[in-house]
């Protein structure tokens, strides 16, 4: 028996069997599909995404695709999923799924069944009540950034709401096409909630010089117009005149599918440490999964490079190999000619310490009961990455403030 088969039961309700059935068309699905075919697992593979387009990168789409330098994002060529056996389901999303009978049915009305189920599906953009004036934009899918990007070539004025990855990202672009930016943010600083005030305020310094005016502690009341958006109004009364809107607060995991369907959900699926859901046979990866992480906690963690460790885990589980060992989390993200890295574990309530900063570029390290939980740093990638095996071993505090 070569690996990969005849450890996978048949599906039922007469449904056609897939061997892994892969509902999401991103990057979570790709990278499972890429680890189930380089362990040698030789049954059929599917991915189903609701989207027409081959599965793509998501972060160039705030950045290189908006300004204009890239079109083509997709991960892989269509002839990779012809080489590798990868059948593709594009422009049908999921509907419902039955784990008794191991089917899942799409929107058109087609059966699937499945011997394991991947649920990748990632996340939805969150909305407010902002109507639906032309030039008011959220930012999720490829098309979303193409019609941004279109409007954005004859924007003056744009208002972002949220100052989270994608809104000061989506910032960043659009000063660099010469629109004027007002930024919104009702945190006391742009990604507050994720790396904490003291570096969330280097950020705005970062923002500010390069000419966005930072509005932070205050929300947006309305945007208003008559057949497209002409102005935002704040909640101290603050009238913007814009052309453009952009809604960044957030997303939220893209299982409402799921409902009635015996997976467990809260915030996202609830999964092991291993990507296994409270289904037999149905598992979760990347954005829209919440893993048990080592202390024992649930935990999403919507970072790309997360995906393929994830996916590596997962897959090694499912084919009940051992299960490497969870790496230390790293994210980053473009804002002009500055990139943020992150490394670790960092929480809004530990203590930070700023080892350099020049005006631009800065390192800070963040301790939590006097070790060292994680780093961020602007610019300076190379002592970023020094900081790997010291976040991984749990190291204290003083090993990279006083260095031997």
């Amino acid at each position: 028996m070569r690996r990969g088969e005849g450890r996978l039961r048949d599906g039922g309700g007469g449904a056609a069997v897939t061997g892994v059935l892969i509902i999401g068309g991103g990057l979570a699905a790709v990278r499972t599909a890429e680890q189930l075919r380089r362990n040698d697992y030789t049954e059929p593979i599917t991915i189903v995404g609701a989207e027409t387009h081959l599965p793509y990168d998501r972060p160039p789409l705030s950045k290189q695709l908006l300004r204009g330098e890239v079109d083509d994002v997709a991960l892989k060529p269509a002839s990779f999923y012809e080489q590798h056996r990868i059948g593709l389901r594009l422009g049908c999303a999921a509907r419902t799924v039955d784990v008794a009978a191991h089917t899942v049915t799409l929107a058109d009305g087609d059966v699937l069944g499945y011997h394991q189920l991947v649920i990748a599906t990632g996340l939805v953009p969150n909305r407010i009540g902002v109507g639906d004036l032309d030039g008011v934009f959220v930012l999720r899918s490829l098309d979303d950034a193409r019609a941004l990007r279109r409007r954005a070539a004859s924007a003056r004025r744009a208002v972002v709401i949220g100052a989270g990855f994608i809104g000061c990202e989506v910032s960043a672009s659009l000063r660099g096409a010469g629109v004027q930016v007002v930024l919104v943010e009702p945190q006391p600083t742009p990604l507050a909630a994720v790396l904490g005030e003291q570096v969330g305020a280097l950020i705005t310094r970062l923002h500010r010089d390069e000419g966005v005016d930072v509005r932070t502690g205050v929300k947006v009341d309305s945007v208003s117009g008559s057949e497209g958006v002409e102005s935002v109004t704040l909640s101290d009364g603050s009238v913007i005149p814009a052309d453009l809107v952009v809604v960044g607060v957030g997303s939220r995991p893209a299982c409402d599918w799921l409902t009635g369907s015996e997976i467990a959900v809260a915030d996202g699926i609830g999964c092991d440490e291993a990507g296994r859901t409270s289904a037999p046979d149905v598992w979760a990866i990347g954005d829209v999964a919440s893993w048990r992480d080592l202390s024992g906690a649930q935990a999403r963690v919507e970072h790309w490079s997360n995906v393929a460790e994830q996916a590596k885990t997962m897959v090694s589980a499912m084919l009940g190999s051992a299960v490497p060992r969870a790496g230390v989390p790293y994210f980053w993200s473009d804002q002009y000619d500055v990139k943020i890295q992150c490394l670790g574990h960092p929480r809004t309530g530990d203590t930070v310490h700023l080892t350099e900063d020049d005006g631009r570029r800065f390192v800070a390290y963040y301790e939590r009961d006097g070790v060292l939980v994680g780093v961020v740093g602007a610019g300076i990638p190379e002592v970023v990455r020094t900081a790997r095996g010291k976040i991984a071993a749990g190291a204290a505090i003083t090993e990279v403030l006083q260095p031997a």
